[in-house]
């Protein structure tokens, strides 16, 4: 049975958009989801699913988690093998894991889609397009980046959801346990 992870977008922040984690879990065991084991309060959860196509399942369990939220949520799902890739295909692999952040888009970003961002207006900030990621290294934090504000209003973007590095890591080993 294959390995997902879900990154949910936009919950738990700020006092906003409140969705339990045991919810969250509940509602993915009712859509089909096995051995669910949620992580952090920010929306991720590792589970097992029979579906084959990520696709499909990620617009089952949007509008499932949405139901049971009763606002939107948007989902975008990895499996272990591309969230393994994820962390093989690190730009900024040197830099310490607190500059580091990476925002999963539900497609592949256009390599144009940074085209309209001055690289040097953000510097030391930078990115790189990963294949369905966009990887940020914030010497600052995402707290008091410039980047991450502009990058953010981008389209490719506006669905995607950011994580640090060290979450990345972690859900990385929980579904490599699986």
């Amino acid at each position: 049975m294959p390995a997902y992870v879900a990154l949910l977008r936009g919950i738990n922040v700020g006092g906003r958009h409140s969705l339990k984690m045991a919810t969250l879990g509940e509602v993915i065991e009712a859509a089909g989801g096995t051995n669910v084991e949620t992580y952090i309060q920010s929306g991720n959860a590792v589970f097992g699913h029979a579906a084959r196509a990520p696709g499909p399942l990620q617009a089952k369990l949007a509008a499932a988690i949405t139901k049971a939220a009763g606002f939107p949520v948007p989902v975008v799902l990895r499996t272990g093998a591309e969230l393994a890739s994820v962390i093989a295909d690190n730009p900024f692999a040197m830099a310490p894991a607190e500059h580091l952040h990476v925002m999963f888009c539900p497609a592949q970003p256009a390599a144009t889609a940074f085209a309209k961002l001055d690289a040097k207006a953000f510097a030391p900030e930078c990115w790189a397009i990963g294949a369905r990621e966009v990887y940020l290294h914030l010497p600052n934090g995402m707290g008091k980046s410039k980047l991450a504000v502009s990058a953010a209003r981008l389209a490719p973007l506006k669905d995607a959801t950011a994580r640090n590095w060290r979450t990345v890591q972690t859900l990385a080993g929980m579904i490599a346990d699986r």
